[in-house]
């Protein structure tokens, strides 16, 4: 699990190809990896991946094909947020994410209003019912919270310390960008369609 609150940026700097997928060195950046080993979690830009090699200041993770073909960012030398798994005794400073990438966006606006930025994205039909008004979302991994909702459109107001902080500030319309709704949102559903089921049963 993760938060959404981005350590760092880092870079894919060597791309491999797999049998079924890809093999990804990434430049670590600030990220601390004193305490990373081989098998643990970093999410990258928002896409949970597994530790499979270490060397200095940079990491090595395995992406399988089916991941590549629902996701975006992780298939060239692209600069990538990164986020170290919970533990269970850190805060969470943004909210639960699983680093489960659920569909991809497209950004329709990113521009400033007054000193901070709004960014407008339209997610996939069958998200868009997980987007809430004031509710939370992953956008590249990043945790935000929505503005407003209409139909598959949502707004997000970004302050410049997150557009420091992370790759958000290289959006632009046009710009694709990884989702993964609220799991609350995903557990109502499934607890209000399961209840409706066993109603008709």
């Amino acid at each position: 699990m993760f938060s959404g609150i981005i350590a760092a940026t880092g870079k894919v700097s060597r791309i491999l190809p797999l049998e079924q997928g890809l093999s990804l060195t990434i430049e670590a950046g600030t990220l601390d990896l004193s305490d990373v080993a081989l098998g643990d979690s970093i999410a990258c830009n928002g896409v949970c991946l597994t530790v499979v090699a270490l060397d200095g200041n940079n990491f090595s993770v395995d992406v399988s094909r089916e991941t590549l073909d629902c996701t975006v960012g992780l298939d060239g030398t692209n600069d990538v947020n990164l986020e170290k798994a919970l533990r269970l005794s850190d805060r969470l400073g943004g909210h639960l994410v699983s680093g489960h990438v659920d569909g991809v966006g497209e950004v329709l606006k990113f521009v400033p209003v007054g000193e901070s930025f709004e960014l407008v994205i339209r997610a996939p039909q069958e998200l868009a019912k997980y987007v809430a008004r004031k509710g939370s979302v992953t956008v590249n991994g990043v945790s935000l919270t929505t503005n407003d909702v209409h139909g598959t459109d949502f707004s997000i107001n970004l302050i410049r310390h997150t557009l420091e902080m992370t790759t958000l500030k290289d959006l632009k319309a046009g710009s694709r960008v990884n989702l993964e709704v609220d799991l609350i949102a995903r557990y109502v559903e499934r607890m209000l369609t399961a209840e409706n089921g066993a109603a008709r049963g």
